[in-house]
């Protein structure tokens, strides 16, 4: 055996273990998940197969087609949480008194499980909780507002806690972008006459546009794929104006045991991830020159 082939096997080894635990909890799980959208299957009985039934009755379901826009209206999380860690990271990557505590601070949420943050936020949204208490106190409003009862705004409250939550995150991931960034780049434009703003929109932003990829995708799916908070917060209510898709699939499959009409919705929403993440490729992916 030669060296190539050695090597070449050598690899393949150091990569099976790999590969047997994507195969066992990955790959198959999405495979027979898929074959199961097009079956009815109640976890009791075996599958039986009904094609497209399941697809068709899902988009005649009003419930999931609302939930479908809950999930797409939810996608302006991204451009927010997105413009608010840059702008996080332009900051803390100062060299400023006490930066090691704010970035700590800032990235704490990132750390706290969900269901705390979940229970804070009930608190604080509550009608005699904090926010509504100092909205009174700074006389913008007189009336308690319902952030979670009113059906018009407990999507958007939802969404601002998700936006709370990954802000830390995203911002480390943007400050490490920023600090691999060549200094020289910097003192050349300054040399040049370059302001602040000018420095920032043509060399920080062109020079983050890989991780800006990266984490406009991450960003998408997990807001596509939003649960926990609508879990622990509202429920999917009131009046189901918070379901989600995977939400909906939850519903179904846990609860109802209709597994086929779940995984149906899965399926949905696994290629509506799969176009999103496509369009994110390709109009965010730096362009060679």
């Amino acid at each position: 055996m030669n060296a190539s082939k050695k090597n070449t096997l050598q690899a393949w080894l150091f990569l099976t273990p790999a590969l047997l635990l994507l195969m066992a909890f990955s790959f198959w799980p999405v495979g027979f998940g898929s074959y199961l959208a097009f079956t009815q299957y109640n976890l009791i009985d075996a599958p039986v197969w009904v094609g497209l039934d399941n697809f068709r009755e899902l988009f005649e379901d009003e419930l999931f087609i609302s939930a479908l826009q809950n999930s797409a209206l939810y996608l302006l999380v991204v451009p927010a949480i997105q413009v608010l860690a840059i702008l996080l990271a332009v900051l803390v990557n100062n060299q400023l008194p006490g930066i090691k505590f704010y970035r700590a601070a800032y990235y704490l949420p990132v750390v706290t499980t969900v269901s705390v943050i979940g229970v804070i936020w009930n608190f604080m949204y509550t009608d005699d909780g904090a926010l509504n208490a100092v909205l009174r106190w700074l006389h913008v409003i007189n009336e308690p507002i319902g952030w979670l009862s009113d059906d018009r705004i407990a999507l958007f409250s939802v969404m601002f806690v998700t936006i709370w939550r990954g802000l830390g995150w995203y911002m480390v991931l943007y400050l490490a972008g920023l600090q691999s960034v060549p200094q020289d780049v910097y003192e050349a434009a300054v040399l040049d006459g370059a302001n602040a703003w000018q420095r920032f929109w043509k060399i920080t932003v062109p020079l983050l546009m890989p991780t800006i990829l990266l984490c406009s995708v991450m960003s998408m799916l997990a807001a596509v794929k939003c649960f926990e908070e609508v879990q622990i917060m509202t429920k999917g209510g009131p009046m189901q104006s918070t379901y989600t898709a995977l939400f909906y699939a939850y519903e179904f499959g846990i609860k109802s045991l209709n597994f086929g009409r779940a995984l149906a919705a899965s399926l949905v929403m696994s290629v509506f991830c799969v176009a999103l993440a496509w369009l994110n490729f390709r109009y965010l992916q730096p362009r060679k020159k």
